[in-house]
């Protein structure tokens, strides 16, 4: 009976599964679903919440619906000049992308500014073992001389 033929294992494939199952690589991908599930919480603050009350502060305006007509049919809103194939530049969409992004980025570093907080709280107010074991050499050098 002739023995089955052994397939050796690429050095790649080893290195490829020492890089998945490290920690970093799962805390990143843990972030990009928080991370986008942040992000549609985030559009519909813009949406619903923030734009409402800086159009009702500003004359009622609809930011989706600021847009220039570069070629093709005035429409009154972007919805209807997009149906009529019309070329715009949406300059509300943009200043809601804007809003967004500055949101996301004000809760970003006040989570990074609390847990920075929380990570300096829960260090010992002392010097660590390494430390005092260098002040101990500086001593001991210190008094040879």
């Amino acid at each position: 009976m002739p023995s089955p033929i052994k397939l050796a294992r690429p050095a790649w494939v080893e290195e490829f599964v020492g890089f998945i199952v490290k920690g970093n690589v799962v805390d990143l991908a843990v972030g990009i679903i928080i991370g986008a599930a942040f992000t549609t919480i985030v559009g519909s603050l813009v949406k619903d919440i923030f734009n409402p009350l800086f159009g009702l502060l500003i004359g009622g305006i609809d930011f989706s619906n600021i847009f220039i007509t570069l070629k093709g049919p005035a429409q009154p809103t972007l919805d209807a000049a997009r149906a009529a194939g019309a070329v715009t530049l949406n300059v509300g969409v943009f200043l809601n992308a804007v809003i967004q992004f500055l949101i996301v980025g004000f809760a970003v570093f006040w989570l990074v500014k609390g847990l920075t907080g929380l990570n300096m709280a829960g260090r010992a107010a002392g010097p660590t073992k390494t430390e005092v074991l260098l002040e101990e050499i500086r001593d001991l050098l210190a008094a040879r001389k």
